[in-house]
């Protein structure tokens, strides 16, 4: 039987790591949260600039976290290449999830393969087949959910922390990154020689899927590049949303 972990067993479990990655290099912080977490670990890469480091983290250390990815059908061929180069530079398979077949068939079919541009409502139901239900499996049973998160990218990101409460999916999102600014990050990979994405010498900050990403303007935000014929100022897919405080939820 599937045991519940109610809220305050998993904010007293965030406030440790939090006290536990307030110091430390990017290795330590994922060596320290490893050693902390009674459960499974699981690291759903983007491919991006930051998830990038972490995976060079994690593998070069021989972490036990699960790293898994979301193929949502429509990411960039770059973003394929590198998934491949990242695989074969440390000898260890990215897992793939894909959208539920028959969902994504009746989403195209009701809204056309580029539906997603009409409303913001056609636009996240997009996100909700390609990259939300995928997302869900993948933390199906998780203890801790890793992320490249950075308060820098966005307000709505700021006010996280290292460690925080993820009730949707019953477990903590743990962020290494989230003190990082984006020259640091792209220091690190400089560094360690972590191949990355040549779409972010071109511009792209932020990398999605392909037809929902274009290059940034001198001056523009992290994210303005994503979804950005949309208005609405909190732009995201729906992977990092919350629960209502206090519910019980699967661990």
């Amino acid at each position: 039987m599937t045991r519940l972990r109610s809220t305050s067993d998993l904010t007293e479990i965030a406030t440790a790591l939090n006290a536990r990655l307030a110091t430390g290099d990017l290795f330590e912080r994922l060596a320290r949260a490893a050693a902390a977490i009674d459960g499974r670990i699981v690291f759903t890469t983007s491919l991006g600039l930051e998830d990038q480091a972490l995976t060079h983290a994690i593998f070069t250390q021989d972490l036990p976290v699960d790293v898994l990815t979301i193929d949502t059908g429509r990411l960039f061929p770059e973003t394929y290449q590198l998934w491949a180069d990242t695989e074969r530079r440390y000898g260890r398979r990215i897992r793939s999830l894909s959208p539920d077949g028959v969902s994504l068939e009746t989403l195209v079919a009701h809204q056309g393969i580029d539906g997603f541009r009409t409303s913001v409502a056609a636009r996240r139901a997009c996100c909700g087949v390609r990259k939300v239900e995928p997302l869900g499996r993948a933390l199906a049973g998780a203890c801790a959910w890793i992320t490249g998160l950075r308060a820098e990218q966005s307000a709505d990101r700021a006010m996280l922390d290292f460690a925080v409460v993820e009730r949707t999916y019953g477990d903590v999102k743990v962020n290494p990154l989230f003190d990082w600014s984006r020259e640091r990050v792209a220091d690190f990979v400089r560094s360690h020689a972590v191949p990355y994405n040549p779409l972010h010498d071109r511009g792209f900050l932020s990398i999605g899927c392909a037809p929902c990403t274009r290059a940034v303007a001198p001056g523009e935000g992290e994210r303005a590049g994503r979804w950005w014929w949309e208005e609405d100022d909190q732009k995201e897919c729906g992977l990092h949303r919350h629960a209502p405080a206090g519910a019980l939820v699967p661990s």
